[in-house]
């Protein structure tokens, strides 16, 4: 049977322990990495980047999919309550996250990354965007709460490298605040990444300073490309509006189809997002080559061209620069 001295030694043995572990548990939360959930694959990307080891990053909207048309599941309910951070785009691309973060009950910090953005605004009149040119949507549709012409945002912000920066810069910051023992390495990854889209933004902007002016028309399914358009100086063409969860009329349809004859367009394009029925049936009944499929509003699954936002905005160029460089308008 133990002696007093030995009771006396184990329990003070046995309070230290708790005590140790106490003063580690929240050490071990502080190290664990964070549980980072983006609206969609693009964003996740741009987060995975920057953050690195720093934090877990999954996407709600994932690779291939559809944000305009997301529905939530239950596990998509789950993974939202045990998240650290919430990062979003804003300008209402994702109208049904408030509803989401309701249902889970999450109290935590949520980033939206075009905070501090001027974004484009929706077209002034009816089929027609600031510089008159006609569009087949005719509705200025946009996202979320911000509806109808002349004022609904442009969410689609991505799609200007220098808008991508900003959105590093404040996923940067936000990261720093969750884990301040971790800025040092999360400002250089940042910087780094940071680097390596300016790059990209100079050299895609040499290769279509490269193009004739009536070479700078496209054609693609929804209206997504409008920042990419102004940053590279392209003319885009759509014959659905920002929001994919509209159909285009008969009458939208037949007007762009009009337009893409009477301007001479040559190449359209289906984007990864939307169902090419469409596109294809333009192309037909126009003489218009497709030219390809473009990434609007997701990455493609891992493994494909277009798997990493670097890659999914070089695929997109390179796609662009082909179909406007070919036979058919070069000779124009």
């Amino acid at each position: 049977m133990p002696d007093s001295s030995d009771l006396t030694r184990r329990a003070s043995l046995g309070a230290m322990a708790a005590l140790l572990g106490s003063a580690l548990r929240p050490a071990a939360a502080a190290d664990r990495p964070l549980r980072v959930v983006a609206s969609f694959s693009i964003l996740a990307d741009l987060a995975a980047q920057v953050a690195g080891p720093v934090a877990e990053v999954s996407a709600l909207v994932g690779p291939d999919a559809d944000a305009h048309v997301f529905q939530p599941s239950p596990a998509d309910v789950r993974r939202l309550a045990q998240a650290d951070l919430v990062i979003v785009n804003g300008l209402g691309f994702e109208g049904w996250m408030t509803r989401l973060i309701g249902s889970a009950g999450y109290r935590g910090p949520v980033l939206t990354c075009s905070d501090g953005l001027k974004p484009r605004a929706a077209p002034v009149e009816a089929g027609q965007d600031h510089a008159g040119h006609a569009h087949a949507h005719g509705h200025g549709h946009g996202h979320g709460a911000a509806q109808g012409g002349g004022g609904a945002p442009d969410p689609h912000a991505w799609q200007d490298i220098a808008n991508a920066r900003h959105y590093v810069a404040r996923i940067r910051d936000a990261l720093v605040t969750a884990r301040p023992a971790q800025a040092e390495l999360l400002r250089r990854r940042a910087a780094a990444y940071d680097a390596e889209l300016a790059a990209l933004d100079q050299r895609i902007r040499a290769d279509f300073a490269t193009l004739a002016p009536q070479q700078r028309r496209v054609v693609s399914s929804h209206d997504a490309f409008g920042y990419f358009a102004a940053a590279y100086g392209l003319e885009f063409l759509a014959a659905q509006s920002w929001n994919t969860d509209s159909e285009p009329s008969a009458a939208d349809i037949a007007r762009l189809i009009r337009q893409i004859r009477r301007q001479q367009i040559r190449a359209v394009f289906v984007e990864n997002v939307s169902d090419a029925r469409m596109v294809q049936r333009i192309a037909r009944e126009t003489g218009a080559v497709v030219g390809g499929t473009l990434h609007s509003d997701a990455l493609s699954a891992p493994g494909g061209m277009a798997d990493s936002y670097l890659k999914m905005m070089s695929h997109n160029a390179a796609t662009l620069l082909a179909g406007l460089r070919g036979p058919a308008a070069a000779s124009r």
